[in-house]
């Protein structure tokens, strides 16, 4: 296989399908790409019923290119992260990873066009994210939910309006922004430098006003964020946890015990926002995200101070903050519900607490005039006359 040969395959996998996320290259499948969510297969000529190992192992090999940083991490650590380009507008994010004496690849599709807080009908909260001026602002939620997606629309926004320096380290590089307002220098892991914490150290030595970290993956590097954060940084970060609550614990989680008091009292100061993500199909096709909103408050910072109990958590604490912006997956899911974006299925798989969507879609449907039971013949059974049981 030659190199004209791997691009028309994956010219061939982009337009087969309308809103493809993933291209999926695995032995033993014909080529497939994520459309919607779903594994959808695609035809070539001259056509490709199973891949082969042969044909796995050359597709990787020659997005690697002779690359021998990215081989040895394929090598010696299972897999290598890198970036490949057809062209300036098809882009992608590449993950080349061995299984079962195999490899495999899966490109995600970059966006070409720079995400905006308004062109995504983003939150108002997003707008007051890019006005901060220091501090810590986390996205959260699982692989492919849009974290970074939000996160440029705030850059973007940032890029409009301030003339700072931001300094970006990408695991890879995603969404390449222009030089408007601010100044943008973007680092790619494995060019620019070798690990998000060494990265984040010499950031602080670059004199940047904002900071993005592609992810938070270890101690270290969540430590220098704090540190980044508390002398006057805006620091931009992922991690993979499930809503906001779990990641101020997955945070506090990180130190030991004996280290508690000192990290609360860090994190308190520090946090701005907490935003995690879900992605759910909508009615008429694609996705939409879900975004459950945290805010630094009194409330909040008397949580991560103390710690949770019964009565006082993290969601109620969301659930009851909507003048600051504040909002728990639920509520917007009931809100996506009601705007007839989402279904009623989607709504209470994709819920936190589904007893509590139930009823609120319920109140939705009565409200609409529609049935809230699916409980059909209901009627009290007519007793005879000379029932001896009637009075």
């Amino acid at each position: 296989m030659k190199q004209q040969e791997i691009n028309y395959w994956i010219t061939a996998m982009l337009h087969k399908h309308e809103r493809v996320s993933d291209l999926n290259i695995t032995v033993g499948k014909t080529l497939q790409v994520e459309s919607d969510g779903v594994l959808v297969p695609v035809d070539v000529i001259p056509p490709v019923p199973t891949l082969t190992p042969f044909q796995a192992e050359v597709f990787a090999l020659n997005l690697i290119g002779g690359n021998r940083r990215l081989i040895r991490d394929l090598v010696t650590k299972g897999s290598c992260d890198l970036s490949y380009s057809l062209d300036e507008k098809r882009r992608f994010r590449v993950n080349i990873f061995s299984q079962k004496g195999h490899y495999s690849t899966v490109l995600r599709k970059l966006e070409d066009e720079i995400p905006s807080i308004r062109g995504y009908h983003f939150p108002e909260a997003f707008q007051k994210m890019a006005r901060e001026v220091n501090g810590l602002i986390l996205f959260t939620g699982s692989t492919g939910t849009g974290k970074t997606t939000s996160m440029a629309a705030i850059l973007n926004r940032i890029n409009k309006e301030r003339a700072v320096h931001i300094v970006t380290l990408e695991d890879p590089i995603e969404y390449v922004h222009p030089h408007q307002k601010a100044t943008f220098n973007q680092r790619e892991m494995g060019d620019d430098f070798d690990t998000f914490a060494n990265g984040l150290r010499a950031a602080l030595r670059q004199a940047p006003k904002v900071i993005l970290v592609g992810e938070i993956r270890d101690r270290e590097t969540l430590e220098i964020a704090l540190t980044a954060a508390e002398t006057g940084h805006l620091v931009f970060s992922t991690l993979h946890t499930i809503d906001t609550g779990q990641t101020i614990n997955r945070v506090l989680g990180m130190f030991e015990q004996d280290e508690q008091p000192q990290i609360r009292h860090r994190l308190a100061d520090t946090i701005r926002w907490v935003v995690s993500q879900r992605l759910l199909p909508k009615i008429g096709g694609g996705r939409i995200a879900a975004l459950e909103i945290l805010c630094t408050s009194m409330r909040i910072r008397d949580l991560i101070l103390n710690g949770e109990t019964e009565e006082k958590t993290f969601y109620n604490v969301v659930k009851d903050g909507s003048a600051r912006h504040m909002r728990t997956f639920d509520q917007h899911l009931l809100e996506l519900f009601e705007s007839d974006l989402i279904t009623e299925e989607s709504a209470v798989l994709y819920a936190t607490h589904r007893s509590e969507i139930k009823r609120g879609i319920d109140t939705v449907k009565s409200a609409r005039g529609e049935r809230t039971s699916s409980i059909d013949g209901l009627r009290m059974e007519q007793l005879e006359e000379d029932d001896p049981y009637r009075q």
